[in-house]
Formats: structure tokens, sequence, C-alpha cells
């Protein structure tokens, strides 16, 4: 999933006067470079495994969504925790806590696969969640720490370029690897048995997939370790989060607080209906593993579109086109939902294009005028994030109600809200007193 890191999560603001502002440490560089890769695909991977899972176990469209809600669920209940551990033994030994907790997530698909059970799968799914956001909470202010101020911004959306290109590729090899044809069988003549003995052999793909994830991961937490004393502990200011929450009372940030939380449900949304959508026999009538395979112009159009999008918000105020782009992606679900054949499952994949300004630009509207309490601000954004566990259940409810294609209303519904944000943030926000 195409998540970007907030400017920065509720540990994100560094102290005046840090000591390590400024530093320039190459070897670190990368290594952050590579931590925004490995975020971006591991998260879009989910993508691949929902109709995995969904299909082995044969859950419901909502049962099968909960893979989401595992997933994100952990920005909600991990940003804080990581935030206070990064405050106290700072950001290099935070990052290999976080980086051990996503190699033992990894591990936790071998018990997951040989117990052929759903919930251990869930399980696994969110202590690797919980790795991830408690890295992500690292990352960011390490990116500002690792060269000059004044060129901070450029680092982060290199950085973030790294994240886009981590969800157009992962999903690609993943459903090589993942979406291989399930044998027939007849589950009601097996006994419990023999089901959880099938369910432990067809999930071994995606041991194997997750397994190698673990080994990078081990390899690379060793080398933060051994260079856990390269910057020194964190001097992150302590956040009020009862004071983050008042600022909920300002009608700007809280609407665009909701238009995160609407946008990322409806972005992971339709990223995991996807490979349903596009095997459906009057869109495209694909092959789970060739659907599999396309999910990667999802997240490939959000990273070109981060490029046109850069020119043109320089040109045209960023509310307008924030409104803009989500009138086209309500536009192109209305034509997923009435159009058959090729131009039903493309129009649905050119979504992720008007997705890809949609993030930063609702984050930066919702955060003017916050003045000293931007990095509080950031952390009630950063907890927002955990629409991608809320939406993509409730879309997956509708489509076992409705069908797949009527499901879509749900994330259309989003898409309408956020461009009313865009109209009505399309005037910069004076500061006032309540900051």
């Amino acid at each position: 999933m195409h998540i970007e890191s907030t400017a920065s999560s509720p540990s994100t603001s560094i102290a005046k006067g840090s000591s390590a502002a400024g530093v320039d440490l190459p070897d670190l560089k990368v290594f952050v470079f590579g931590l925004f890769f490995v975020f971006g695909g591991i998260t879009s991977l989910n993508d691949v495994i929902i109709p995995k899972l969904k299909g082995l176990f044969t859950l419901s469209y909502a049962q099968a969504m909960l893979v989401q809600s595992a997933f994100f669920a952990a920005y909600l209940l991990v940003s804080i925790p990581a935030a206070s551990v990064v405050r106290k033994v700072g950001y290099m030994r935070t990052a290999v806590l976080g980086l051990s907790l996503m190699t033992i997530g990894s591990l936790l698909f071998v018990p997951a696969s040989a117990a052929g059970s759903f919930g251990v799968f869930l399980s696994a799914l969110f202590v690797l969640a919980a790795g991830i956001t408690t890295v992500q909470v690292v990352a960011n202010p390490l990116i500002t720490l690792l060269g000059p101020s004044e060129t901070a911004h450029s680092r982060l959306t290199f950085a973030q370029g790294f994240n886009s290109l981590g969800t157009t590729v992962f999903p690609y090899f993943g459903a090589m690897l993942i979406l291989g044809g399930l044998s027939e069988v007849d589950a009601s003549a097996m006994t419990q048995a023999a089901m959880q003995a099938y369910r432990s052999e067809e999930t071994r793909v995606i041991v194997y997939a997750y397994l190698g994830l673990a080994a990078v991961l081990a390899v690379v937490t060793g080398g933060v370790w051994l260079r856990r004393n390269r910057l020194p502990p964190s001097l992150a200011e302590k956040i009020d989060m009862l004071a983050a929450f008042g600022l909920l009372r300002r009608r700007r940030f809280a609407f665009g607080s909701l238009s995160i939380f609407l946008y990322v449900g409806a972005e992971v949304a339709i990223g995991s209906l996807i490979v349903s959508f596009l095997v459906q026999a009057d869109t495209q009538a694909l092959s789970e593993q060739a659907a599999g395979m396309r999910v990667t112009y999802y997240w490939g159009g959000a990273m070109v579109g981060r490029f046109i999008g850069a020119y043109v918000l320089r040109l045209i105020s960023p509310g307008k086109v924030l409104a803009a782009t989500a009138t086209a992606a309500i536009a192109l679900i209305m034509l997923a939902i009435t159009a058959k054949g090729d131009a039903s499952g493309w129009a649905l994949l050119a979504i992720g294009l008007c997705n890809s300004i949609m993030f930063p630009t609702i984050f930066s509207l919702a955060s003017e005028g916050l003045g000293k309490h931007a990095s509080d601000g950031s952390g009630i954004i950063c907890m927002a994030i955990v629409g991608g566990a809320i939406i993509p259940p409730l879309t997956g409810h509708l489509a076992d109600m409705m069908g797949l294609r009527l499901s879509l209303l749900l994330p259309l519904a989003c898409y309408a809200l956020i461009a009313l944000f865009g109209l009505y943030a399309r005037r910069p926000e004076v500061p006032d007193a309540l900051v």
C-alpha cells in the first residue's frame, strides 16, 4: 500500500540544538531510503495475499479485508508507544526494535501456515505492521538529521519516491510467487485434519515469500545494531496528546484528518479488490496471477502521478488540484461500475494516478496555520491512517451484499468528501489565537 510517512509522527519533532543535526552519513541515508522501499513493498503485498487467503479459507469479502484491518490497526495502537521508545533509547536502537518486530512478524507466517489458521495469519500481519510503524516513527526525523536542514524536504520527497517504487515492484513479483492456482478440493468431504493439512500445503508459497523477507530484515537489523552509536540518543520533544486532540476543534484540521482517514481507507480498499475485480468474467477474465501482476499499474500510477503533481502543484492551488483529482477518481469509479470488459478494469487501475498527490496535499492543507503545534497535529494525522483498517472491511461487507461493482460506491463517497475538503481548503489558512 502506498502510504506516505507523515512529515512527523508523534515522535518526530527534533529538539532544537540536537547535536546530530546536519550530519552527513551516506550509509545511513542509503539505509533510510531502503526502509521506505521496504515499507511500501511489504504493505502492497497485502493486495496479493488477500485473494490467496480468501480462496484458501473460503472467506467472504468482509472477512478477507480483515487482512488490512490487522495491518493498519498498528498505526493507531503502536505510533504513540513507539514515540516513547524513541525518546528513551534513541533513533537507531528504536530502528533495531522495529526491524526485529518486522522479522518476527515475517517468521510468524511459518506457524500460521502450519496451523492452517486465518487468525494466526492476522496476528503475524499485525506484528509485522507494528514493526513497520515503529521504524516509520524513526525514518522521517532521521532523514531530517542526515543533512542540511534547508534540503530536508527534498530528501524526504526523494525517500518517498522509494516508497512508491516498492509498492510498484513488490506486487508484481509477489503475484508471480504467491498467486498460483489452488488445487480443486471438496471442502465438505474433508475432515478437519485433512483441511488443515491442505491449507498448510497451499500457504507454503506465502511462507517462502515472507521467509525471504525475514532473512533480509535480519541482516539489516544486524547492520543497524552495529551502527547503533552513530547518532546520539534522540532529544525529541515530548508530545502532549491531550493538547494534540484539542486541535480537532479547528474545522480545517478536523476535516483534513477525516480526509486522511477516508483517503487511506479508499486507496487500500480499491487495491485490495483489484485482483477479485479483474478476474470477473465481465471485466477482464484474468487468472489470479495475471490480475495480481496488474496491481503494479495501480501503484505505479501513483508513482508517476507524484512527479506530474509536483509540477502541477506549483501552478495551481493545492486545494483545487486535490478537488480535481478526487473528482477524477469518482469518474473512474463510475466507469468501473458501469462499463464492461477492459474499460472497467483499466478504469479501476487508473485510480492510482489520482491517488498520487492526495496524502501529501491533504496533510499540508490540514496542517496550515498550526504553528508550533504542527508536530502535535502530525501525530493525529498519523493515527488517522487507521482508515486503512476500517474502510476496507466495510467495503468488503458491501461486496458480500451487493456485489463487487456496487461496493465501490463506498470509496466513491470517500473521494466525494475529499473533493469537498479540497474546495474548502483552497484558500490559505491564517494562524489564529487557537494555536
